[in-house]
């Protein structure tokens, strides 16, 4: 009789962690899928922010030394006047080549865990470099644009002040980054409802926040400050067809396939995103999320710029996505709810317009 108490008492002690531990998931799953107000960015311990920095930064940002034939910045496919994009469905390109994806906008980037749709970079600062040596986007060498960088005497100077160290590439992407890190949404409607100002959301778009969370089911992907999960999804994005037998589209894709070691690049029809990189399965055509801040002003939408409008974005995936993908199913939300929904993405997630004037160039 006593071993047999001893056994209840164990299997109820069992039962009590089991059902904490649930509840501790839970409220950690529910308290993850929150919408929250955006904080101010953070900046690494290696490279820590400074006025001196962020101008230093933002005239390599505008500086079209930074390529190969001199003809393009950092601020060619993210325009300021542009929400920080290029407002093209396929992002533009190096003279006589064409990229293979849509630009996304740099405001908020500081934010982010991981760079590009397929999430190849870490940081910002690693993130620096790729455009610059890529043969479709600046087309430049990483050793020679120090040289040109090194050659001007403000440059060579501010790099002296600023980082003790004469100029070279990682310093110029650390410089970028610095930079790119400022380019905060400032006074977004829904940061203001979040902290208490109910009077900041109009009732449609209230209503629309409330589908957001519900039936629409967009917090499953979109939480958080960034309004991002920060992960990979495969949504089964149709391929842009205006490209489909472009042949410069053509070789870039080719390309990106060889350099990431895909067996049979010469015959790729589709961008497989992150597959390209890791070779995983549950990667095949799978694309970051975006943060939905500003999205109203950074259309067209997709890796590939193949929606043009938040309605088609909606309807795209009131339907279930793409044609088999394994994520989505439809919503079934009528034409009242896409309405109000597009009212909360339009009139929430905006804030004010971010006016960065071009710096003097060296």
């Amino acid at each position: 009789m006593l071993r047999k108490n001893k056994i209840l008492i164990i299997l109820n002690i069992l039962i009590f962690v089991f059902l904490l531990l649930s509840l501790e998931i839970y409220a950690s799953e529910k308290k993850k899928k929150e919408i929250l107000p955006l904080p101010a960015p953070s900046f690494p311990k290696d490279n820590p922010i400074t006025k001196e920095k962020i101008e230093l930064g933002k005239k390599l940002f505008f500086d079209r030394r930074l390529s190969g034939d001199g003809t393009t910045s950092c601020a060619s496919c993210h325009d300021p006047e542009k929400a920080f994009t290029d407002a093209s469905e396929i992002s533009l390109s190096y003279p006589t080549t064409r990229n293979l994806r849509n630009s996304p906008t740099l405001i908020n980037i500081a934010y982010a865990k991981h760079l590009f749709w397929d999430g190849r970079a870490k940081s910002l600062e690693e993130q620096a470099e790729f455009p610059i040596m890529s043969p479709f986007e600046m087309n430049q060498n990483l050793d020679f644009v120090e040289e040109e960088i090194r050659i001007v005497p403000e440059y060579r100077e501010a790099f002296k002040k600023i980082f003790g160290q004469d100029v070279n590439i990682k310093l110029i992407a650390k410089a970028i980054a610095t930079f790119q890190r400022t380019l905060i949404s400032q006074n977004a409607p829904i940061d203001r409802y979040l902290r208490g100002d109910k009077k900041a959301l109009s009732e449609e778009a209230k209503r629309g926040f409330e589908i957001f969370k519900g039936k629409g089911k967009c917090i499953d992907c979109h939480y958080g400050a960034y309004l991002s999960d920060q992960k990979f999804h495969s949504l089964m994005v149709p391929e842009n067809p205006k490209y489909a037998d472009e042949e410069k589209f053509i070789v870039t894709r080719r390309y990106v396939a060889k350099i990431n070691n895909y067996p049979d690049y010469m015959n790729i029809k589709e961008d497989l995103g992150r597959y390209f990189k890791t070779k995983k399965k549950e990667d095949y055509k799978a694309f970051k999320t975006p943060t939905l801040r500003e999205v109203a002003k950074t259309s067209p939408y997709m890796h590939n710029g193949i929606f043009k409008s938040l309605d088609e974005v909606i309807d795209f995936f009131n339907k279930g996505g793409g044609e088999g993908n394994k994520i989505l199913k439809p919503l079934n939300l009528t034409e009242e709810e896409k309405k109000s929904l597009k009212a909360f993405l339009v009139e929430a997630l905006s804030g004010d317009d971010l006016s960065v004037k071009p710096p003097e160039i060296p």
